[in-house]
């Protein structure tokens, strides 16, 4: 049976092209906590869950890195896709952590709720990954969550912001990286890590990698899937998110150069026909940006129902905050 996007797209000869929306025709989904540079709602995954007729988004909120950072993850759900209530939350000091980033959200086959939750461990000051798991998504316990990617298991300095997928009976999970063979010659630990976010200091590469899973815990590593390029993504490819349109796989990406536009990332796409090679078509320039502030647009997710496309993205706003937005991409 043919999709409303794929009967579309093929009588105008596009095969597997993914449709995109205007930043500016967008609607606020999370405002940031406070006005101006530093204050962020965003790095969305979102999913729609067809039993329950409910979108459910995880979202974090962050301050100035003077105000504390990355404080809260949070699960918000909407029947209608627009408007969220937050449904769960989570604080820092539960994952004792100085910061909190991108979760991935999903469901099993089995109907459980899964979080993957990126934060950094006090203990080692780097990024790891932990999982939650539960019956709804308003039932996360962060008392029980178990690490399931650690910096080593990546041969890394840090492992962040999860994106994950179940294809054919395997979870992928899409790991933006710092491969330690990226190191720049002559760095101290203190110039790496005093910060508490080595993907900032412009000493380490920031490529995707990919781990896969049978069972969605116990994970093995598989290596690269996007690399930065030598433009305006030369610093970081961090994959947001994976499209299927039948037969190409379309992943987006969060690109910059780490020279002025730090945490100020715009969006780039790939495109390859298996879940684990991409082609970057966007080398040149970001395909998505902000109208406002710095032109930051990043970790967009996209979640097909139905006849449309609803996508949710982190959006600078003209006083240099971001806010959590989203859009609609009609299909028919």
């Amino acid at each position: 049976m043919t999709t409303p996007i794929a009967s579309r797209l093929l009588a105008q000869k596009w095969v597997g092209t993914i449709p995109l929306f205007d930043p500016a025709d967008s609607f606020v989904v999370q405002s940031p906590p406070g006005d101006g540079p530093g204050n962020w709602a965003g790095a969305p995954s979102a999913i729609y869950d067809h039993k329950r007729q409910r979108f459910c988004i995880s979202y974090r909120v962050r301050r100035p890195l003077t105000e504390g950072r990355g404080y809260e993850t949070r699960v918000a759900e909407s029947t209608d896709g627009r408007s969220f209530r937050d449904i769960w939350i989570a604080r820092k000091d539960e994952f004792d952590s100085p910061s909190i980033e991108r979760s991935a959200l999903i469901i099993t086959p089995a109907g459980r709720y899964r979080l993957y939750v990126s934060y950094v461990d006090r203990s080692i000051n780097r990024w790891q990954i932990d999982l939650l798991e539960a019956d709804s998504p308003d039932a996360f316990d962060s008392s029980t969550r178990c690490t399931v990617l650690r910096p080593g298991d990546a041969d890394s300095e840090g492992v962040k912001d999860p994106y994950v997928l179940l294809i054919g009976g395997v979870y992928y999970m899409y790991v933006p990286y710092g491969p330690r063979s990226t190191v720049t010659e002559g760095t101290t630990e203190e110039q790496r890590h005093g910060t508490g976010n080595v993907f900032t200091t412009r000493h380490i590469a920031h490529p995707t990698g990919l781990a896969t899973s049978l069972d969605g815990v116990r994970w093995a590593w598989r290596g690269d899937v996007l690399k930065p390029g030598t433009g305006w993504d030369c610093q970081m490819a961090r994959l947001s998110c994976v499209v299927y349109q039948a037969p190409v796989f379309t992943a987006f990406y969060d690109g910059r150069t780490g020279i002025g536009d730090v945490y100020e990332d715009r969006t780039g796409v790939a495109t390859g026909f298996a879940p684990d090679r991409f082609e970057v078509l966007t080398r040149d320039a970001p395909v998505l940006f902000s109208p406002y502030g710095t032109g930051a647009l990043r970790y967009l997710d996209i979640v097909p129902v139905d006849d449309a496309l609803y996508c949710y993205y982190e959006l600078c706003r003209p006083d240099g905050a971001h806010e959590l937005r989203g859009s609609i991409v009609r299909l028919s």
